[in-house]
């Protein structure tokens, strides 16, 4: 089994499980299933930076990264530093995060929240409004295409926008209308591989309707100015500055470089 095999398996039993003590009918009771979600697409195109900064714990390939970060201080500073949007893992058992890290962020975070996990199941998309999240995660390599297109247009149902990911030319066939953005992986889930290069390689393959990001191994400026040039709008980082004693404030030193010419 690859990893992300394993990762599905996990969550298939994981869902299952919070289907029976949190159903539906009391998600949607929850105060933040009423508000108006935030347009993560919207902040993306109008932003300076497109920076998508994250909160994680730790990763498979990595293992701890941050272990006692405080999701609260975290996501709070990188709000206030200027983050374009925040991305909060609440996979538990790969990921050491869980759904009460977006409740405890959310009052304290005024940019949009993307929910970072596997989504299987239409009863996520359900979660992540009870918690306070304004975008999901689609996996391209996790999903059928059917699949795909039934739980984008569940989230939008929802209010939720959808972020669609993908890390081959091949995957680029899960797209569909209820796709806000479009990411790509520069890690391969299968094999936890790396490469900025995959970005280049797809952008011009990915329809002008869809807001481009690129996620996963962005550590430098210049890389994002490059991948600007390639028509990126967004740029999900997460271990460069998870793995800073102060996340926010190597987010806010990233920001202002990006500033210079």
């Amino acid at each position: 089994m690859t990893i992300l095999d394993r990762i599905i398996e996990s969550k298939k039993v994981e869902v299952a499980a919070r289907k029976l003590s949190m159903p539906i009918s009391v998600l949607e009771k929850a105060p933040a299933f009423l508000r108006a979600c935030l347009s993560m697409k919207q902040s993306l195109l109008n932003s300076d930076s497109g920076i998508i900064s994250e909160f994680k714990r730790k990763s498979p390939s990595l293992g701890w990264i941050n272990e006692d970060a405080d999701v609260m201080e975290v996501t709070s500073g990188y709000s206030a530093a200027g983050a374009s949007g925040i991305s909060i893992l609440t996979d538990m058992e790969f990921f050491g995060g869980s759904p009460f890290d977006i409740i405890a962020s959310r009052s304290s975070v005024s940019c949009p929240i993307l929910r970072k996990d596997f989504v299987i199941d239409e009863y996520q998309l359900y979660e992540a409004k009870a918690i306070g999240a304004d975008v999901v995660l689609l996996i391209a390599a996790a999903l059928p295409v059917e699949q795909t297109l039934e739980l984008a247009r569940k989230a939008h149902e929802l209010g939720l926008e959808v972020l669609l990911e993908v890390h081959n030319a091949e995957e680029l066939g899960h797209a569909n209308d209820y796709v806000d953005m479009l990411g790509v992986n520069n890690r391969n889930l299968k094999t936890f591989e790396q490469s900025i290069q995959t970005s280049f390689d797809l952008a011009a393959l990915i329809p002008d309707q869809f807001v481009k990001v690129s996620e996963s191994g962005i550590s430098k400026v210049e890389t994002v100015k490059e991948l600007r040039k390639a028509g990126y709008k967004g740029f999900l980082m997460g271990e460069n500055f998870m793995k800073e004693e102060n996340p926010a404030e190597a987010l806010n030193n990233f920001i202002e470089k990006l500033k210079n010419p």
